[in-house]
């Protein structure tokens, strides 16, 4: 379920992409591959972020190639998808025309893949540069070889006089800074995640099980219109939220505990990443509450100090002091403990093990690293967090962020998030 996005946003990107070419140059991008699942069936498809940003295609075996000084103009943007076939149509779905396909993406020129090699050799052979896109995302396992990697080979066995250059690195400069459009689709993706944690609120009670509030998570995502889940959701009771990564979903939410939900909906390929904690039975304990509101206060203070100029990695240095405060008020460790730690293993890590921000875009973990400086337009995540196995506690809160010339903006300020929100909200839902 894609809403129509423009094709400004997407003729807009590629001529950004294009300014930063070098003179004489092509570039080829590919969509990603369906994913076997078992027997004859797919997972869901999910489109290559890059060539979505450049395109706005959802389809499979899909390519884009821009040629942006060819001496014949329509060959300076070719657009190359499936062939409709009436016959796997009745089994599998409609495919795109090439006249739906240019209406989506604004690219004039589309030519049915089969005729790609064709173009490919014409255009090349007519150029000096060739830009390649391969996935450059630390984070990312390369177990398997996308369809860039794979034709990436062959290529360059292809065509071993030209010279090649990574197209990547552009990508990552541009897909940094959002445009207008983009920020309302992530801040509608936020709303969407918003109207889900209320669900959530009204649901939980004691007895229920982790997966069932994913359910409820899952059917208000898609009563919304959106996509589904930008990530598979932490759905985590007790105990289970200290493991950063949990995804079982399968434990039951008992009275007197925690639940931490880490979820968010995608909207038109566009990521939200939101995290809360609320207590199962409504309540939360004094202990529970003074270490929801520690996290909160971090959360704050944090929020405060993601100003341009600044970077991922320097916030992170602020926020493990933030929370030394806090921990020592916690009674985790004292000053002398402090004192007496080594620089190399701090103390606040044995509580808060992870990054407090993410860059979040097409990708929810988006491209961009922690030494990244950064410029209005960019929006990240926020998300402290203590974790304290020997109480079974584990406590995040997370919003998204949006740098601005000025104070940055929370484009998840209207989810509730302090203590007394939450409970007001869980003890007015009516009996189920």
């Amino acid at each position: 379920m894609h809403p129509v996005i423009p094709p400004r946003l997407f003729v807009l990107n590629r001529n950004k992409l294009c300014k930063m070419l070098k003179k004489g140059s092509v570039a080829i991008t590919h969509s990603n591959d369906e994913m076997p699942r078992n027997g004859d069936q797919y997972f869901p498809f999910r489109q290559n972020s890059d060539l979505y940003y450049l395109t706005g295609i959802n389809q499979e075996k899909t390519i884009l190639m821009l040629c942006p000084d060819h001496p014949v103009a329509k060959n300076r943007e070719i657009l190359f998808i499936i062939r409709p076939d009436t016959t796997l149509e009745i089994w599998h779905g409609k495919k795109l025309t090439r006249s739906e396909a240019s209406l989506i993406s604004g690219v004039s020129n589309v030519v049915f893949i089969d005729e790609f090699h064709q173009y490919l050799n014409e255009i090349v052979y007519s150029s000096e540069i060739i830009y390649l896109n391969m996935m450059e995302n630390p984070r990312f396992p390369k177990d398997i070889a996308s369809r860039d990697q794979r034709y990436a080979q062959n290529i360059l066995d292809q065509f071993p006089l030209h010279t090649f250059e990574r197209l990547q690195p552009l990508l990552i400069n541009l897909r940094l800074l959002k445009e207008p459009e983009e920020i309302n689709i992530i801040r509608h993706a936020c709303n969407i995640t918003g109207k889900a944690f209320t669900r959530v609120l009204n649901y939980i009670k004691p007895g229920v099980y982790e997966y069932e509030v994913e359910a409820e998570i899952s059917h208000e995502f898609r009563i919304n219109k959106s996509d589904g889940h930008a990530y598979y959701p932490i759905i985590a009771s007790g105990e289970n939220a200290c493991i950063l990564h949990y995804v079982s979903n399968d434990s039951q939410c008992k009275d007197g505990e925690l639940l931490m939900i880490d979820f968010g909906a995608e909207f038109s390929n566009y990521a939200s990443d939101c995290s809360r904690t609320l207590p199962v039975n409504g309540r939360f304990t004094k202990r529970q509450k003074d270490l929801y509101d520690a996290t909160l206060r971090v959360f704050n203070k944090t929020r405060t100090i993601m100003v341009k100029g600044t970077s991922i990695g320097l916030i992170n240095k602020q926020v493990g002091q933030f929370w030394e405060e806090e921990h020592v008020q916690l009674g985790l460790y004292s000053m002398n403990d402090l004192r007496q730690q080594n620089p190399e293993t701090p103390l606040y890590a044995k509580y808060f093990m992870h990054g407090v921000s993410h860059f979040m875009g097409l990708d929810v973990h988006d491209v961009g690293s922690r030494s990244q400086i950064l410029e209005p337009g960019m929006i990240l995540t926020c998300e402290p967090g203590i974790y304290i196995q020997e109480e079974n506690i584990g406590i995040r809160i997370e919003n998204n962020i949006l740098i601005t010339e000025d104070e940055p903006i929370d484009l998840m300020q209207n989810i509730p998030i302090e203590t007394e929100e939450i409970e007001e909200i869980m003890n007015k839902k009516t009996s189920r």
